[in-house]
């Protein structure tokens, strides 16, 4: 019964983004078809989220999304459950959630994370976060940053009946290397910074908000893969 409402909500969701958005993604097949993955990526939290999950299957893909909306809305309730995606108790180290994503990451998963930290409805970057460096250092899997713009416009042209034009555009993997060194706040927080440089590098100049200057973009811990 799982098997078949996750596949009734993949079609209803590829069926709906086909008529609600003009989709550009000339790189999606980036994506490897097996194994362990982070996904970095900017998140406005209107369309890529499903956009994406339907666009990937059948990759075994998850993401965390936060706890709240298990008891606030019984539709995504049903949606995340069959979605299989991770609570998380925002504002606090939740360590089921962190122990949540590794267990996916060792069963092959594509594992999503927004460094930012919640939704950013303008679509221009706000600074990371470096929480999202802790799943990347632990599991030590391959990393591919992925950017999208266009969506920040999503639910204003669907009240009016417009089709959007979604862009998506994917990087290349890397892996994180920390030299042996002590991983600080300090250093988590540079770390999350290059991540999102290989976010904002993706995408056109006024979306890159806090990492517009690309040429101060470092790599000190990023390793191509």
């Amino acid at each position: 019964m799982n098997k078949f409402l996750h596949w009734l909500t993949i079609l209803a969701v590829r069926i709906f983004t086909y008529i609600a958005c003009r989709i550009d993604a000339p790189d999606l097949h980036k994506f490897p078809m097996q194994g362990p993955l982070i996904v970095i990526v900017n998140h406005t939290g209107q369309i890529e989220v499903p956009l994406l999950y339907g666009k990937l299957q059948p990759r075994l893909m998850t993401a965390w999304a936060k706890a709240e909306t298990w008891e606030d809305n019984w539709f995504l309730n049903g949606v995340f459950n069959i979605w299989k995606l991770i609570p998380i108790r925002r504002g606090a180290a939740d360590m089921n959630a962190l122990k949540g994503a590794l267990r996916a990451l060792e069963d092959g998963y594509i594992f999503g994370i927004a460094p930012e930290g919640t939704r950013n409805k303008t679509g221009i970057l706000r600074r990371g976060l470096p929480g999202a460096v802790i799943v990347a250092i632990h599991s030590g899997v391959p990393i591919l940053p992925v950017a999208h713009w266009g969506g920040e416009v999503f639910l204003s042209n669907l009240k009016h009946f417009k089709r959007t034009d979604f862009h998506i555009r994917v990087g290349e993997p890397f892996i994180l290397n920390t030299h042996g060194l002590k991983v600080t706040a300090e250093i988590r927080q540079q770390i999350v910074d290059e991540m999102m440089y290989q976010i904002a590098a993706l995408m056109p100049e006024k979306y890159r908000g806090e990492y517009s200057d690309l040429s101060r973009a470092s790599t000190k811990f990023i390793q191509k893969y």
